[in-house]
Order: structure tokens, then C-alpha cells, then sequence
């Protein structure tokens, strides 16, 4: 009888034991939630969608999309570093509210992107585009680069705000070629990009996905694209670093999963594995080549260094434009 006793307290010990790795292995077994900080409609809400239906799938549980726009994203990132750690919150973000935001506007950012956040993994990366006014004299960036600095000050370029991805970009642009342009913040891109076609504003740095239409659709000029290599949506649209004055000039927008700090390692690889698959879905490529973005997975550790490394690129490019959100 003892033994008999024994043997069921060794059993039940045992199965206690193996709780934890149970309930490890459940995750996720409810509906995830991930906040995009910015209005749904836009780029980054786009790519996530599509993306996020694929994660979903693979793990096999509703991902629900929680907009939650304003400040340049800080307020939806502020909600996500402030989340339960159990992997049921998680963040879909840019460069704008990590590693912009905490630089131009440090007294309105309430996380520490390096302290408070979970680095999951990058989904995709996209270019960011110089376009202007069709009725411009110049025709191709290296004409550009020669009217401005024969009328330094005259020509002005419109971003979606000061401090912002687009603005640092667009600052990183003007300062490898020595350009002289007037900034005109605007608060939105959408406008931005109206404005250009009408004729209203001389320029505009804009996301490829956004500006990608009025390219093809001729209402715009495009100079080029940030990234090293032409876009393979757009293989008539140079590279901007194809110019002289702007060689090497090699900058594209990620766009990637976070979760709160001291996520779980195992909900962290759990999730890691889902994007990688979903990624790995031709489909999913196809869907983000429509708005202008590719595949790209960067995780875990390799993902908080390149945070790491992009956060020195902004310092140096705000510190020199002196960029400051009054």
C-alpha cells in the first residue's frame, strides 16, 4: 500500500513538474494583440495586415489589430512597452517612434527603446523616395544637385513633421550632398504627396509605398529611391546614390514585431519561428511587392544590434541638422 502510494506521489510530482513546460508550450492560446501606432490606412498599417494575417495563421490564433495613432507613434509605443510581458501585446513599428522620437523629442517619449522593449524580429524593409514637382527644370538628381546649389534657400521639400523618419532622412540626404532646401512639415504624407502633384511643393521625401501611384501614374517626378540598388517595382526609378554627389547614401525603413521587456524566451522564439515562416511565403512577398516593400527577417539579438546601429546613424544626422521638436 505504501508503495502504492509512493508510486501515485511520484507521479503527480512529476506531472507538477512539467506545468511550467506544459503552459510554455500551450502559447499562444488566445487571441494576440499588436499595436500599430499609427493610423489604420496608411504604410505601416498595410504592411502589417498583411503580414499579421500570415503570423496568424501559423500560429493559429487571431491577431488583432489595435491602432493606435498620434506623436509620431510614441503613443501607441508608450502602451506597448507599458503591457503585461506574456507575449498577448506585442508592437508593429518603424524607426519613427523608436529611434527618432527619443532624439528630437526626449521630454515626450515615456519608454527607453533599449530598456523597455523586446526586439522579436524585422518583417520587411522598404525604400523611402525623393519625388517633386513635374514642372521642375531639373530632370534627374544630378540637375537637382545643380539647381539647388546655384539657388541655395529657393526650393523647399515637405515631410510628414519635423523629427520624423521622413525628416531625418531627408536631412541625411541634404547633408551628404550639401543641399541647401527649405523644410515645410506638413502633418501627414497623403498631403505631402497632393501637394507635390499640385504643384504646391517643390519636393518631398515619402515612403515608396505611399508615392509609388503617382510615380507610375506620371503626376510626380521621381529623383530616386534611398536604398543602394534600384527598386525591382520601379526599375526606371534610379537609385540616388547612383549620383556622385550622393554615393553610398544607403537608407531604407524596417519594419518589425517588439513585445514588452522580459518577454519570455519562449514566447520570443515561438513568435520568431511564426515570422520567419510567414515570411518565407511567396505570396507574402508578392503582397508586399504591391506596396513597395520585401521580406526581410532580422531576430532576437541581431535585431537589437541593428536598432543599436541605426540609433547612431539618427544621432549623428539630427545632432548635425540640430533637429528639435519645439
Amino acid at each position: 500500500m505504501l508503495l502504492r502510494h509512493l508510486s501515485q506521489a511520484t507521479v503527480l510530482g512529476c506531472a507538477l513538474a512539467l506545468l511550467p513546460a506544459a503552459h510554455a508550450q500551450t502559447y499562444p492560446a488566445k487571441p494576440i494583440s499588436v499595436i500599430v501606432p499609427f493610423a489604420a490606412g496608411g504604410g505601416v498599417d498595410a504592411t502589417a495586415r498583411v503580414v499579421l494575417e500570415r503570423v496568424s495563421q501559423v500560429l493559429k490564433q487571431p491577431i488583432v489589430i489595435d491602432n493606435v495613432a498620434g506623436a509620431s507613434g510614441t503613443i501607441g509605443a508608450a502602451k506597448a512597452a507599458a503591457a503585461k510581458p506574456d507575449g498577448y501585446t506585442l508592437l508593429f513599428a518603424v524607426a519613427s517612434p523608436l529611434n527618432v522620437a527619443p532624439l528630437v523629442a526626449p521630454a515626450a517619449v515615456r519608454y527607453d527603446t533599449f530598456k523597455d522593449f523586446t526586439p522579436i524580429a524585422t518583417v520587411a524593409v522598404g525604400p523611402f523616395v525623393l519625388i517633386g514637382r513635374t514642372s521642375l527644370p531639373a530632370k534627374d538628381t544630378a540637375e537637382l544637385v545643380q539647381l539647388v546649389h546655384q539657388q541655395p534657400g529657393k526650393l523647399n521639400f515637405g515631410t510628414d513633421g519635423v523629427g520624423t523618419s521622413l525628416h531625418v532622412t531627408a536631412e541625411m540626404i541634404k547633408q551628404r550632398a550639401d543641399l541647401n532646401i527649405v523644410h515645410v512639415p506638413y502633418k501627414a504624407g497623403p498631403q505631402v504627396l497632393t501637394d507635390v502633384a499640385g504643384g504646391q511643393l517643390d519636393l518631398a521625401v515619402l515612403p515608396l509605398t505611399l508615392a509609388q501611384p503617382f510615380i507610375k501614374d506620371g503626376k510626380v517626378r521621381a529623383f530616386g529611391v534611398t536604398t543602394a540598388a534600384r527598386w525591382p517595382g520601379l526599375p526606371n526609378v534610379p537609385a540616388l546614390a547612383e549620383t556622385p554627389a550622393l554615393k553610398g547614401l544607403d537608407i531604407e525603413s524596417w519594419l518589425g514585431l517588439l513585445g514588452p521587456a522580459k518577454l519570455p524566451s519562449d514566447v520570443t522564439a515561438t513568435l520568431v519561428q511564426a515570422v520567419d515562416s510567414a515570411m518565407k511565403d511567396p505570396e507574402i512577398a508578392r503582397k508586399l511587392a504591391d506596396i513597395a516593400n520585401k521580406p526581410s527577417v532580422i531576430s532576437g539579438p541581431k535585431f537589437a544590434d541593428y536598432l543599436q546601429h541605426e540609433r547612431r546613424l539618427v544621432q549623428d544626422a539630427v545632432t548635425r541638422a540640430n533637429i528639435k521638436v519645439e
